[in-house]
């Protein structure tokens, strides 16, 4: 039997999630909002029987089981924590947490709860033509790997009024926003090599707008390079923009280089080129994404990759509970991103951050408080 959804959160992701859950058969028992009006009227546009502005009001429900953590980043820990604490899965979104002790708090109750989901939403790892690259990747289709590039141009991260989006020491800008998913993904297709060494570039360039024009200013960041060394000799660079230095049109390119060609996803489709006869190098379409999404996300101003990643991934949470009626399986939902991921993303962001401010290479260090589980 599927598990009672409470999801925490009112704005964007949460109008896409709960959309999904309920083409999986999902049931949607409880929301809760920063404010009590916030919680009201989206229980009202999504139908959702029950809404509230306290914590313990969705947790303690004995109707809800899994819960959906979409709200802002400084509440994440608090509120994953107490779930696993009284048996609830548990599903948070990125970033995990506003620092490295947030995710740690995470990491050590997903520990100390085994039997329990916890995940992050890294939802491109779930895009079937990722799917496919990890898949030729590890074939060596295209030899070893050596170089990963990565470019990312997408819309205003910004709502109609100031809030955490806007400010980056509480979660908001493309590096948090976008560049989680994008440490994940490179650490998901190279079979979980991690970063060892970081260097990185963070501007924010439009500081108030239409919307944020009085006293207080936009300091989320909307521009970033990073270059990561890798694990076995890799190195990533990635280019993430935000509205204010690129179009408002969404573009994702994500070219992985080996020594015998390369791969690269851009959108859903994915295209190889092999190094053979030089004066014949081309690209070939080795999976081409054709499939329509069929519910009212289509309206969402989220990039339609990640919204078909979080489809493929909320279809592999009803598989993980529905093939036991006691317990879920964990198969289904082995490729999500877990706690332990998110820490380490999280590490990352923190030492991409540390460079910006000292202009050079940084270490990539988790916590020595943290102990991986064997």
């Amino acid at each position: 039997m599927l598990p009672g959804i409470g999801v925490f959160g009112t704005g964007e992701v949460a109008k896409v999630f709960v959309p999904l859950l309920r083409e999986k058969d999902f049931s949607i028992k409880a929301i809760w909002g920063k404010t009590i009006s916030d919680a009201e009227k989206a229980a009202k546009d999504l139908n959702i029987p029950f809404f509230t502005n306290k914590i313990d009001d969705v947790l303690l429900r004995k109707d809800v089981d899994l819960v959906f953590i979409i709200c802002l980043p400084y509440l994440h820990s608090e509120i994953s924590v107490k779930a696993l604490g009284i048996g609830k899965h548990v599903v948070c979104d990125k970033p995990m947490g506003i620092c490295e002790s947030d995710a740690l708090k995470m990491v050590r109750a997903s520990q100390y709860y085994p039997a329990l989901i916890s995940l992050v939403n890294h939802s491109l790892r779930f895009l079937p033509a990722i799917t496919h690259m990890k898949r030729h990747i590890a074939d060596g289709m295209i030899g070893q790997i050596e170089l990963i590039d990565i470019r990312v141009h997408i819309g205003s991260l910004l709502r109609s009024k100031f809030d955490w989006m806007c400010d980056a020491s509480m979660g908001g800008g493309i590096l948090n926003l976008v560049g989680s998913h994008v440490i994940d993904l490179v650490k998901f297709l190279l079979n979980g090599k991690k970063a060892t060494r970081a260097h990185g570039l963070i501007r924010t360039y439009k500081i108030s707008n239409a919307n944020v024009n009085g006293i207080r200013q936009i300091s989320a960041p909307d521009y970033c390079t990073f270059q990561l060394e890798v694990e076995g000799n890799v190195l990533v660079s990635a280019s993430l923009f935000g509205n204010t230095v690129a179009s408002n049109t969404f573009f994702q390119e994500i070219m992985v280089c080996g020594r015998d060609g390369h791969l690269v996803v851009r959108g859903g489709d994915l295209f190889v080129m092999k190094i053979k006869d030089e004066s014949l190098q081309r690209e070939e379409a080795v999976y081409v994404d054709v499939q329509d999404l069929h519910f009212s996300t289509l309206d969402s101003t989220l990039p339609k990759p990640y919204i078909k990643g979080l489809c493929k991934m909320v279809g592999a949470l009803k598989e993980s509970f529905s093939q036991n009626e006691n317990a879920w399986v964990k198969e289904p939902v082995q490729a999500a991103a877990n706690f332990e991921d998110g820490l380490y993303v999280r590490s990352v962001i923190d030492a991409i951050c540390k460079s910006n401010e000292c202009r050079n290479w940084c270490k990539v260090e988790i916590s020595p408080e943290y102990t991986p589980i064997s």
